[in-house]
């Protein structure tokens, strides 16, 4: 699944007077990792779009469309687990801007680990409202998932590793720690993702692939 997102910076639990790009004498660049997860929208699900008369998908038969936008999070500690919650909107078109209408549209929300491993999914629904005489609607929601803090955290020789001080002439002082692969999958087991996309249907992913 492709997805919408950055690459994950490695360094872990820096000091808090650094901050993220921050460049030290002797010492390279510091940068901030989170135990919160990252939230992103997956390629091709941040829309969906809805036909009348079903089965066709030429443009004059287009009865409703809509988009994912503003997606945001807010995330917490209660000390065992990390409290991710996303908050997004939901933006909405439809062809006859005749009676007022709600159109129910699923969506997912999941927890990845690793960038391939789904651990949770749930699949919510919001509702749009359109006004007599509007083509448009728009509504907002949110999800949540919870993350086990001890499966968020490096181990500890993996965060000596990440964040010792090299100096220049030292012997692997030019090596990149995620070279090596137990460093790396001990990096990947410890992140996780927030995704939120809506819950498309086979023929609905292959039309936003395609269009």
């Amino acid at each position: 699944m492709k997805l919408r997102t950055t690459a994950i910076v490695l360094l872990a639990l820096l000091s808090a007077c650094r901050s993220r790009g921050d460049i030290v004498e002797g010492q390279g660049i510091y940068a901030i990792r989170s135990a919160c997860p990252q939230v992103a929208i997956p390629a091709a699900t941040g829309d969906i779009t809805l036909f009348d008369p079903v089965g066709r998908t030429d443009a004059a038969s287009i009865d409703v469309a809509a988009t994912i936008t503003n997606l945001r999070a807010t995330c917490q500690d209660d000390g065992a687990h990390i409290i991710s919650t996303a908050s997004f909107d939901v933006v909405a078109t439809r062809r006859d801007a005749g009676v007022a209408r709600q159109v129910v549209l699923p969506y997912f929300n999941v927890a990845m680990q690793g960038g391939n491993a789904v651990v949770a999914k749930r699949i919510g629904q919001v509702a749009v409202s359109f006004p007599a005489g509007s083509q448009r609607g728009q509504t907002s929601s949110q999800a949540t998932v919870r993350v086990l803090r001890s499966a968020a955290t490096l181990p500890d020789d993996v965060k000596r590793q990440l964040s010792r001080r090299r100096k220049a002439g030292d012997p692997d002082a030019a090596i990149d720690p995620m070279s090596d692969p137990a460093i790396r999958d001990a990096v990947a087991k410890a992140t996780f993702e927030q995704l939120i996309g809506f819950q498309l249907t086979q023929a609905q992913l292959q039309y936003n692939a395609t269009r």
